[in-house]
């Protein structure tokens, strides 16, 4: 039997999943960050997956999300890279504690998403050597050109915005800290795998599939793993959140 657990980490929630039978055990561990205008509930599913294989599954409420939401997020391209930021400034609260209580084994702690969580987890590869493994659905690993992208994309419909090319290198600029295509071999060969589909509408496949290239028979890169689904949309198919935890199953246990 899976256990599911509401848990507030020094005034963070978030949903702790693990099979009932060593749910106070030591166990290798597995953040899993939802994406944009949702829920740690939505990724239920991915944490029961990772929880099926024995792992400890965090599931975090991002900033201004659900039980977090004081002001309702705007479209806008400032609040989508400050949630991303708490989520990077936040994790290491969350494991330190879940490492103390002894629930977490500090050699064996992953992360993934989706969506924003992707893209979240992309940018904790180039800050955290601790992470051992990671998952990145339909996330992207080029924030800066992601940026670029969202100027011209659906998520700015209807808003009023002309910024020259100037305004928007040095918008983007404190972006190049956290950009895994800029500094890639903080891979350092750890497996991490990567899922997108290729009609995408919201974050574009193209950019994980450049990256992806880019990187091909690196050292560095020997560990990764690049699935794509053929006119797939912006929608994680169950089938694909059994295969990342089937990855991190074979790569952090």
């Amino acid at each position: 039997m899976i256990s599911i657990k509401n848990v507030t980490v020094e005034g963070l929630p978030l949903l702790e999943i693990a099979p009932e039978a060593i749910f106070t055990e030591n166990l290798p561990t597995v953040f899993f960050y939802h994406g944009w205008t949702n829920v740690k509930e939505s990724s239920l599913v991915n944490g029961y997956e990772l929880a099926k294989r024995g792992f400890r599954a965090l599931l975090p409420e991002a900033h201004l999300h659900g039980e977090r939401k004081s002001t309702e997020p705007t479209k806008g391209n400032t609040d989508f890279w400050d949630v991303i930021v708490h989520n990077l400034s936040e994790i290491n609260t969350i494991k330190e504690y879940y490492v103390a209580q002894g629930l977490t084994d500090p050699e064996r702690i992953g992360v993934s998403g989706l969506s924003m969580g992707g893209i979240t987890t992309s940018a904790m590869l180039t800050q955290f050597p601790w992470i051992k493994a990671a998952g990145v659905l339909m996330g992207t690993p080029s924030p800066v050109d992601f940026s670029k992208w969202i100027l011209k994309s659906p998520w700015t419909e209807g808003l009023d915005i002309d910024l020259t090319e100037e305004q928007i290198d040095q918008m983007t600029e404190p972006l190049k800290a956290i950009s895994l295509d800029l500094q890639p071999e903080k891979i350092a060969g750890r497996p991490v795998y990567f899922w997108h589909g290729t009609n995408d509408e919201l974050v574009p496949y193209s950019l994980t599939n450049e990256f992806i290239q880019t990187i091909q028979n690196k050292e560095y890169a020997k560990n990764i793993r690049f699935e794509t689904t053929v006119n797939g949309t912006h929608k994680v198919p169950y089938a694909i959140s059994v295969e990342m935890a089937d990855f991190f199953a074979e790569n952090l246990k």
